[in-house]
């Protein structure tokens, strides 16, 4: 890539930057913020009915659009970094041509050096959806190519969601146990393959290899023995089950997704579809906003995910709407995948010593190669061409005409 290329992309971040997006901002009028809240949604084609927000079209692509605001900003505030990046990782990005489909030679990484955490965090900026680093206890992988040294995907698993309703109305946790029995779960907070892998399903390998033997024993050994911050106890570190959601809607990838009958990604229905990304553009001024009326928003215990959303909903009932306005109405399919054969008995207190399904990541990509690459690869030829030029397409915001 040019140098002056580069640099030109580096300004338009920039530019984001100094638009106020990023910089001090000063504290707004509640009426002139409410209208600004008006104004954001209307922009991006979002109607008020039925109590929830409504997209004026019910497509992929729309659904894309809505992201894009709050990923842009993201891009912008990390764009030297990601320049810095891409210079230095771009070669592991493949080409078409490099991809030999019957030598593909999957290998599982977990992220531990500082260069497999910067190609971790470059690969995830590529996607559509707003990067997010995780929270809590936290695994990551990259999944590699032997037979030419390039990215196949990445994986990250995170502390899981205390309340998640879809998948805690299959257990009755005993008394007093919930807390403990949930932390030996992970959430799939990131998944996905890298393009050309990604048009020959490499995301039904990470899927698979999120359940291997690799992904548990790893956990067990990071975090056997670790005191819990909030309670002051050591937990199990036993990984019994994961749960994840789709990005837009029905998964492509996760449905009917199993193996010899043992690993299974079992659909639990859709979310309500709250949230916060769309209005994402706003968040500094209604942080500014609240601020100013000496409302802390500096959140509490390790300032999670739901501090954004609190902060939102202070902001929107002081200018005279409610929390329904997060209602954004993208639904994500919601999956379970159990690691042990007995989950709903060891999450109900009944059994004590966990079941667990052995499922290595060697098998799983043998199966993966057999039932998806070989013949994803002789029905398609769009990934013979792919150049990953196309990256930096996703990578740095796009010039304004």
């Amino acid at each position: 890539m040019k140098k002056n290329n580069l640099k030109s992309k580096k300004k338009k971040n920039q530019k984001i930057k100094a638009s106020g997006v990023l910089r001090h901002e000063k504290a707004l009028s509640a009426k002139r913020l409410r209208k600004l809240v008006i104004a954001e949604l209307e922009e991006l084609g979002l109607s008020f009915k039925n109590e929830s927000l409504q997209p004026s079209e019910n497509t992929k692509e729309f659904t894309q659009q809505l992201h894009l605001p709050a990923r842009e900003i993201v891009l912008a505030s990390a764009g030297e970094w990601i320049t810095y990046a891409w210079e230095k990782h771009k070669d592991f990005f493949a080409k078409g041509q490099d991809i030999n489909p019957k030598f593909v030679s999957p290998k599982l990484i977990e992220v531990v050096t500082k260069d497999q955490k910067e190609l971790f965090r470059l690969a995830r900026y590529t996607w559509s959806l707003p990067y997010t680093k995780g929270y809590g206890r936290r695994l990551q992988y990259l999944l590699m190519d032997q037979s030419n040294d390039k990215l196949i995907g990445i994986l990250g698993l995170q502390s899981p969601p205390l309340s998640f309703p879809g998948r805690d109305k299959l257990f009755s946790y005993p008394e007093g146990k919930k807390t403990e029995l949930l932390n030996q779960t992970m959430d799939i907070y990131t998944l996905g393959a890298i393009p050309p892998y990604s048009r020959l399903l490499g995301g039904k390998l990470l899927a698979l290899a999120s359940a291997s033997n690799e992904v548990r024993l790893a956990y067990k050994r990071k975090y056997s023995g670790q005191i819990t911050l909030m309670e002051e106890r050591k937990l199990p570190a036993r990984l019994v089950a994961l749960t994840t959601t789709s990005a837009y809607g029905r998964s492509s990838i996760y449905n009917r997704l199993r193996y010899n009958d043992t690993v299974k990604f079992q659909s639990l229905g859709y979310t309500e579809g709250y949230g916060a990304f769309h209005l994402e553009r706003l968040y500094p001024k209604f942080r500014v906003f609240l601020e100013a009326q000496e409302i802390n928003t500096s959140g509490g215990f390790g300032k999670g995910p739901r501090i954004k959303w609190q902060i939102m909903v202070r902001a929107l009932e002081r200018i005279g709407f409610d929390s329904s306005l997060l209602r954004h109405g993208v639904k994500r399919e919601i999956f379970l995948i159990p690691l042990i054969r007995n989950l709903k008995s060891y999450m109900e207190g009944v059994q004590k010593r966990p079941d667990f399904i052995d499922a290595s990541f060697d098998e799983l990509a043998d199966f993966w190669r057999t039932r998806w690459l070989i013949p994803r690869s002789e029905r398609v030829d769009g990934w013979c061409n792919w150049n990953p030029r196309k990256i930096e397409d996703l990578l740095f915001i796009k010039e304004e005409n």
